[in-house]
């Protein structure tokens, strides 16, 4: 409710509970005690379905009743002792806001106080000497299935569009500040669309000539073609000798991996409508120093031995 600035949005929302649940004692007082009395004959609804299928006016199951009042009873203590009516706080005061006196705030600092310092042991250590240090590994690979797994596998070997983080083809580099800088900031990749360009024929012998530099099936004479084309339109990114520009993020396109794919189907999609794709940074929820041992397990994947 602290973001509705109105006050009017704090009396809609008080009513429109209250009545709520003023409607639900209603109806579950209407209903108590209905029913034939012993002996006598229920009464029908009166509607009727496949002509001789009626329904009997029975109330509702005793335990249903008890059910729906301790629903309602459940809801009144619960709006007294925590917000939800209106701008109530609650007798409790309960906020999840982050700010002074909530609970999420004494939470977070409790489990700071208790696990800052564990974390702080690593954090002035160069990055090589914590991928090798085993507690630490231990630790960055928590963080990475907890925060990372989910695109890049819990293997680390990526999927479809997520980068491979054990095979040593970065796309940004794989020195050890640069990958803290790739988890700290996160990454934004964008090609652009060559396919209006290009058009159809042009895209096709452009995906051969690439699919030439690995050393897979292609047609000669579309990739003879197709090397000009990509000499004026693409060797700005990934350079003449299409072996990518980190700086940029461009990959390499002659060592055979792939991030979308090999196939000339999957590059002729590429290449007409690009690609875009976002690392999220995670400075901001994670910190330095957990950042600090995230990037040590990462690097310690395709670089480290013992972290294999």
């Amino acid at each position: 409710m602290a973001d509705f600035v109105s006050g009017f949005w704090n009396g809609y929302v008080m009513v429109l509970v209250g009545l709520s649940l003023l409607f639900c004692v209603f109806i579950l007082v209407s209903n108590m005690g209905k029913g034939a009395k012993k002996g006598e004959q229920v009464e029908l609804h009166g509607h009727v379905w496949d002509e001789t299928l009626a329904e009997y006016n029975n109330p509702l199951p005793q335990w249903w009743m008890y059910l729906f009042w301790i629903t309602v009873i459940f809801a009144i203590v619960y709006l007294t002792l925590y917000p939800g009516f209106g701008n109530f706080p609650g007798l409790y005061k309960w906020s999840s806001k982050d700010g002074d006196g909530s609970q999420y705030a004494a939470e977070m600092a409790k489990a700071d106080a208790k696990y800052s310092p564990i974390f702080k042991k690593y954090a002035d250590m160069d990055l090589k000497a914590v991928a090798a240090d085993p507690e630490a590994r231990a630790m960055g690979q928590r963080l990475f299935l907890t925060y990372c797994a989910q695109c890049h596998g819990s293997d680390a070997r990526g999927a479809k569009g997520f980068p491979n983080l054990t095979d040593n083809d970065w796309l940004y580099g794989g020195a050890p500040d640069t990958i803290k800088t790739t988890i700290m900031g996160g990454r934004q990749g964008v090609m652009p669309p060559f396919g209006p360009a290009l058009g159809a024929e042009g895209v096709e012998d452009v995906a051969n000539y690439v699919r030439s530099l690995s050393d897979l099936a292609h047609d000669s004479l579309r990739a003879q073609r197709g090397q000009e084309l990509f000499q004026q339109n693409c060797a700005a990114c990934h350079g003449p000798d299409a072996k990518g520009n980190q700086m940029i993020g461009a990959p390499n396109l002659t060592d055979g991996t792939w991030l979308y794919g090999s196939s000339k189907a999957t590059i002729i999609e590429t290449v007409t409508h690009g690609r875009s794709n976002k690392m999220p940074a995670w400075e901001a929820f994670l910190g330095n120093d957990k950042v600090h041992l995230l990037a040590a397990y990462v690097y310690g994947l395709s670089h480290n031995a013992a972290a294999k």
